[in-house]
């Protein structure tokens, strides 16, 4: 009981006493705003790793015209056949061989380009990865040399005044930097499969005596 007491006055006195060290003034906000969009759209890296994505997309939409069309032509054909059967009739050998073949092609183009849709979500996440990591050094350090301690992206902003907007100085380093970002992702690497967990072994009883 006497050191339950104890600890409560000793709690009490820590509260009603005053702090033996006083926290350092935080210094007053400066802000910078940079359009960090702006920048990701018009360096001269930026444009050119764009440039190649779209070309990516393209060859992706001629991929897809060359693999459904003949599945399109195909489908109606079957569709002509299986209506020309008589009533009640069922479609012969030929005819079911003929359709399991367009199914089979049919499920190898979704499943092609479905491959090529998250290669290309991979490589675009990519390209933005390496903007970002070249992109926030160079936005600090503009941010340091303006004598800003805080910067803002303009899409945070109601309104600024437009001496604090550095974007035009990050952009400017930006292009200083003639290395081209690659716009191929790595490969996947396949999931750690876990291996099988191990029965427990049954432990054999002593035998009576």
């Amino acid at each position: 009981m006497n050191r339950l007491i104890l600890n409560t006055t000793l709690a009490a006195l820590a509260l009603a006493s005053p702090a033996v060290a006083v926290a350092q003034q935080l210094p007053a906000a400066v802000i910078a705003v940079v359009d960090r969009d702006q920048i990701a759209t018009t360096c001269t890296q930026c444009v050119a790793a764009t440039q190649q994505l779209q070309a990516q997309g393209t060859a992706y939409q001629q991929r897809e015209q060359q693999l459904t069309a003949p599945l399109n032509t195909e489908g109606q054909a079957i569709q002509t056949a299986i209506n020309a059967l008589p009533q009640g009739g069922q479609p012969d050998a030929a005819l079911q061989a003929r359709i399991q073949t367009y199914r089979n092609n049919q499920q190898a183009a979704a499943t092609e380009l479905q491959g090529r849709q998250e290669t290309i979500r991979r490589n675009q996440m990519f390209v933005v990865r390496q903007m970002t990591e070249r992109m926030d050094p160079l936005i600090g350090q503009v941010t340091r040399s303006r004598g800003a301690n805080i910067a803002v992206d303009i899409s945070a902003t109601l309104a600024h005044n437009p001496a604090v907007n550095v974007t035009a100085d990050v952009l400017a380093l930006m292009n200083q930097n003639n290395t081209p970002f690659n716009v191929n992702a790595p490969a996947q690497q396949p999931a750690a499969q876990t291996p099988a967990a191990q029965p427990p072994q049954q432990q054999r009883r002593p035998q009576g005596r």
